[in-house]
């Protein structure tokens, strides 16, 4: 019985840690549009900057899965051409992500160079 409760008190300690750590995670996304460029920022351990400039991006993608869809949200992705600027916003409503999309292809096509 005692094997029991500490087998009951282990898995409930992993799913409040596990939900503490992922809220923490979707609490630390963050982005900027500024003139010039797009800053996101990420990590709850190791806080990443990541710096888009408008004219180096090639496409903006939208994406939403199953689970996503069911709860209302989406994942803004946008690629360059080095792969170590790509950047990802989770978790943004849909309709904002699908605002942020466009705003983004409109500044990269007046830069000139992406999109």
């Amino acid at each position: 019985m005692v094997a029991a409760s500490m087998w009951v008190a282990a898995v409930v300690l992993g799913v409040i840690l596990t939900w503490v750590v992922a809220e923490l995670d979707r609490r630390a996304y963050g982005y900027v549009e500024r003139g010039d460029d797009l800053i996101v920022t990420h990590g709850v351990l190791v806080r990443r900057l990541i710096v888009v400039p408008y004219g180096r991006m090639q496409f903006v993608d939208v994406t939403a899965g199953l689970l996503e869809r069911w709860m209302g949200v989406a994942t803004v992705r946008m690629h360059t051409a080095a792969a170590a600027t790509d950047a990802t916003i989770p978790g943004l409503p849909t309709a904002e992500a699908a605002l942020l999309r466009d705003r983004l292809a409109q500044k990269g096509e007046e830069r000139g160079m992406g999109l």
